[in-house]
């Protein structure tokens, strides 16, 4: 049984479509509207964020509004560090995904020469940097920042020094990059993938798990087997991205793909995951309710929710 800490993340500055920021509220409508009152017997705090940079100039078109998102780590890991310091368990609900990366900041914070295993359960890897994103968009970053890759083999653009410097800053926030290695990183459900990303997951032989294995072999497997190949490390974070849901599903989501798992799958793979004593942190990601239609994203991402704050609280 464990303590938890909400912790929101109302912010949307790495993303291309614009709403994710609004993701966090239609939880918690969503919450209301099932009966729960997981919001108000758990503790719950909101990360301040400047969603007014969107008004202004995207800055470099290979990661834009890149200033923002250094701010923005910075407040987050620190909040996270102290949740953990406090032996209480960061669940997180963020509106894009690049904010994942502050939160492996956090981790990483608290417990600098402990090794961190990643499940990034999401249709796309994230593992853009700006020498290789095609959007300039940072929720496809996260994953590269934690690892500390450029990846300027397969550079397609050339940023200048100040974007380069920022971003060398974004990685290093909480004093530490890379965050995580490669063979402590298992991505479930990835089946969007860009062949500059490609090549990292082939070159690193980075553990992958598609649909297709998931319906193949079952969650309780893929569980089992994910966890296995993390056995090593001292703690695991699991980052949820909607998405990977399929887009049957996911339409109140920013990047919907189609052959994704279904939402009991979903529901079923993290509680599975979260029963590991080494899981110390969950985060919740891209629900959009402007993209929705009678908020069924944040009804079924709460149905998930439900379900792994029961097995972290019983």
């Amino acid at each position: 049984m464990k303590k938890l800490k909400i912790i929101e993340v109302k912010s949307e500055i790495g993303a291309g479509t614009r709403g994710a920021s609004m993701g966090p509220d239609a939880i918690r409508i969503a919450a209301l509207d099932y009966g729960s009152n997981l919001f108000k017997v758990e503790e719950s705090i909101q990360i301040q964020v400047d969603n007014n940079v969107l008004f202004d100039s995207p800055g470099s078109p290979y990661a834009k509004r890149i200033k923002g998102m250094i701010a923005l780590y910075e407040k987050l890991g620190h909040e996270v560090a102290h949740t953990l310091k406090k032996n209480e368990f960061p669940l997180i609900l963020a509106g894009d995904h690049s904010s994942a990366g502050g939160t492996i900041a956090g981790i990483k914070m608290a417990y600098p020469r402990q090794r961190l295993g990643v499940i990034w359960i999401d249709a796309h890897a994230d593992i853009h940097s700006p020498y290789t994103t095609p959007s300039g968009n940072l929720h496809g970053m996260p994953v590269a920042v934690s690892l500390g890759e450029d990846n300027s083999t397969n550079k397609m653009n050339k940023p200048d020094k100040e974007t380069l410097d920022l971003w060398n800053k974004l990685k290093k926030v909480g004093n530490i990059t890379p965050k995580v290695d490669y063979r402590d990183l298992v991505y479930i459900a990835l089946r969007d993938v860009e062949p500059e990303e490609s090549y990292l997951l082939k070159k690193h032989k980075v553990k992958i798990f598609t649909t297709n294995e998931v319906k193949r072999h079952g969650v309780e497997k893929i569980a089992r087997d994910a966890l296995a190949h993390l056995n090593k490390c001292n703690q695991i974070y699991i980052s949820f991205d909607v998405d990977s849901m399929d887009s049957s599903i996911s339409k109140g989501t920013g990047t919907p793909v189609r052959n994704g798992i279904t939402e009991k799958e979903a529901g079923s793979l993290c509680v599975r995951l979260i029963q590991n004593e080494k899981v110390c942190c969950f985060e919740i990601a891209e629900v959009n309710p402007t993209l929705d239609k009678e908020n069924l994203m944040a009804e079924n991402t709460f149905e998930i929710l439900q379900k792994v704050v029961s097995q972290l609280t019983n």
